[in-house]
């Protein structure tokens, strides 16, 4: 995996901290991305007989499944297609709808002076929990050259296992470390700014996934794209004509 698809991994993983942080601390004290944690809320509700705490985890899991599904739909055969090197195209395109969509949640919370009331909440629970399941399915599509951006018990697993055994030595050991400290680092990040400045909080996330779209070069890979396709109508043109 080259060192851009890193750095993007890295700044994901910084955001999905990021985002987790404040649907944990500002939405709800629910996850948009940890659906473990939600399934476990629900246990803990269905242990307590409280129906009350259930819509939470309820609606986290319903959008995180839909931005899952509507990824997996865009990616489909992305991921024969993945080289290990850049992402495949439908793979930038759903992290950079998730990015519109985590920019749009920032703009209304900022409206909202970003403590938004009950209603407001679940909807941008839902938009968050979205954009965190679009993100998990895009990285199932990028193939070799992606890895878990928002569920990290397999990767602490991973790091500590090869670590111990020697397996895994080197780089890559040292990327997977820095995307822990990232989550840590993105979640930090979004706790202190949204306390600071309660508007301003839920920024960092659209501000991180940017740059890891912009990891990937999209414009210089939509020109390449149409420039290829220029030169294939030119060539069948002129096939036409002989």
């Amino acid at each position: 995996m080259n060192r851009r698809a890193q750095l993007a991994l890295l700044l994901l993983a910084g955001a999905s901290g990021a985002v987790d942080a404040l649907a944990f601390t500002a939405l709800g004290s629910v996850f948009a991305g940890v659906m473990t944690g939600n399934l476990v809320l629900l246990g803990i509700s269905a242990g307590r007989g409280d129906g009350s705490e259930v819509t939470g985890p309820l609606v986290a899991l319903g959008g995180y499944v839909a931005g899952a599904a509507c990824a997996a739909l865009v990616c489909r055969g992305s991921r024969r297609r993945a080289a290990g090197q850049s992402w495949p195209g439908a793979v930038v395109a759903c992290l950079a709808a998730q990015c519109v969509l985590l920019a749009a949640v920032a703009v209304a919370a900022g409206v909202l002076g970003g403590r938004p009331g009950e209603g407001w909440r679940i909807a941008l629970l839902v938009a968050a929990a979205v954009a965190m399941g679009g993100q998990s399915a895009a990285m199932v599509a990028a193939g070799a050259g992606g890895a878990p951006t928002t569920y990290f018990t397999g990767t602490l697993t991973t790091l500590v296992t090869g670590a111990v055994d020697g397996t895994a030595r080197g780089a890559g050991q040292l990327w997977t470390a820095a995307r822990l400290a990232a989550v840590v680092g993105g979640a930090a990040c979004a706790v202190a700014v949204h306390t600071a400045a309660p508007p301003w909080g839920f920024v960092p996330p659209a501000v991180l996934t940017a740059c890891a779209v912009a990891c990937q070069k999209p414009a210089q890979r939509l020109r390449r794209a149409v420039t290829r396709a220029s030169e294939y109508s030119l060539h069948d043109a002129h096939d036409e004509t002989l």
